[in-house]
């Protein structure tokens, strides 16, 4: 077992400590233009009086709506995805126009379309993968720190059968003609559940108190990171913040790359695919597989190498540190207090920190930020939303003035402690 003197579970301040070495260079600017691209294109194939199917309409409200605020939830998201992309492409599924060849420009496009089957194919392949060491590389790190005796072979025991017993449910899902829309609603859920007995464990409530009970010899340190590590602000919220937004992007681009092929199958009849649209849906699953295996090359290794528990000595020499960089400043009511950046770059990154606190009242305070211009046109951010305390990051998309505000306009009587951080990080330079 390995040694759990004097360890302390990660808090969010060690992994920010720890992320800040590994920043990710920004994904390439293309994912955004070609999703309006193709989001441009399917807007077109909606033009008719035709009653959208049930199914375009469910997957329309996805691609309109925001990618969930997990990362391992993207993860499904986007496997889910790719093998819904696959079944479009499949020989079987295309519309009868499309399989009977009769033209050399049908040959050109079958030819095409099996190429853009075999790049989804290979990255599915590559999902599968990073998923299934994550998930070994955790499972075997929390090991280390378990009873090496019978009750670590028995914890293993359990586990193989419960991911047998889940292998089970979907086969038997498949069996009954279940879709991959069903397949991986199950597999989410499952996942899920293995948060929730994760915390459970971690809580030791209900049944799994005589779980703890038995395991005579688990280290209180196990049992506090497991219940702690996934709440909406425990560390992993910061993992959320720093590398959820280029997995986000990516859960958009394959969604408009599904939705353009789905409309456009559903209006070949009637609208004939353009050698343009092929070029922007080539380019899109060219750049979408290409830039997600560098995503999860990247994320592998930094998840990775990632420690699940530090010594209170190096928790604490952070945290003061962290302190050492704050400023504070007060906000009488009524007032608002700025802090303005200028930004010279692109893809910098743009990271913030700050609490309200009034003796021993927490108190809320307004924060948003908004973005000028070289022509003094402003946009917003960051909408208007009030806090206890924050902590975030964006990555610019212009030069120009950045301008976070903290508001405390609809105080009449009280003047809030504002304790903060600012940081605008240039961006990363890749080496050739």
């Amino acid at each position: 077992m390995g040694s759990k003197a004097g360890l302390v579970p990660i808090t969010r301040t060690f992994l920010s400590s720890y992320y800040n070495q590994h920043p990710f260079p920004p994904i390439s600017d293309d994912v955004s233009r070609l999703s309006q691209q193709l989001r441009s294109l399917s807007i077109h194939l909606q033009d008719t009086p035709l009653p959208l199917p049930q199914g375009q309409k469910y997957l329309l409200k996805e691609v309109e709506s925001q990618p969930p605020h997990k990362v391992d939830e993207n993860m499904w998201k986007n496997r889910e995805q790719i093998e819904e992309i696959i079944f479009l492409l499949e020989n079987s599924y295309l519309p009868k126009l499309l399989q009977q060849h009769s033209t050399p420009e049908d040959v050109e496009l079958g030819h095409l379309l099996k190429q853009l089957r075999e790049k989804c194919g290979h990255i599915l392949k590559i999902v599968e993968s990073f998923q299934s060491t994550s998930s070994e590389n955790v499972f075997n790190t929390v090991m280390t720190y378990m009873p090496q005796d019978f009750r670590g072979a028995l914890i293993r025991k359990q586990r193989e059968r419960s991911e047998k017993n889940k292998k089970t449910q979907v086969d038997a899902l498949i069996d009954s003609g279940g879709s991959i829309r069903d397949r991986y609603a199950l597999l989410w859920q499952q996942q899920m559940e293995r948060r929730r007995q994760l915390a459970q464990l971690g809580s030791a409530t209900g049944v799994y108190k005589t779980v703890v009970k038995y395991l005579v010899g688990v280290p209180q340190v196990l049992l506090d990171f497991v219940r702690q590590i996934n709440e909406d602000q425990g560390p992993m919220e910061e993992q959320r913040c720093r590398y959820g937004p280029p997995l986000y992007a990516l859960t958009k681009l394959a969604l408009n790359i599904r939705l353009f092929l789905s409309l456009s199958w559903w209006r070949l009849d009637e609208v004939k695919l353009q050698k343009h649209q092929l070029s922007i849906l080539e380019e899109a699953v060219n750049v979408y597989t290409s830039e997600l295996e560098r995503f999860l090359k990247f994320i592998g290794v930094v998840f990775a190498n990632s420690p699940f528990f530090v010594t209170a000595e190096e928790a604490g020499a952070i945290e003061a540190n962290k302190k050492e960089d704050y400023k504070e400043a007060g906000v009488p009511a009524g007032t608002t207090y700025e802090v303005s950046l200028e930004v010279d770059s692109v893809n910098s990154y743009i990271a913030w920190d700050f609490s309200i606190k009034q003796g021993k009242l927490s108190m809320d305070i307004g924060f948003s930020i908004e973005y000028t211009n070289s022509l003094g046109r402003k946009t917003l951010i960051l909408p208007y939303r009030r806090y206890e305390s924050d902590q975030g990051n964006f990555c610019t998309i212009s030069a120009g003035n950045y301008k976070l505000i903290w508001d405390n306009s609809f105080s009449t009587f009280f003047k809030k402690a504002l304790r903060y951080k600012v940081d605008c990080i240039p961006p990363v330079v890749e080496l050739e």
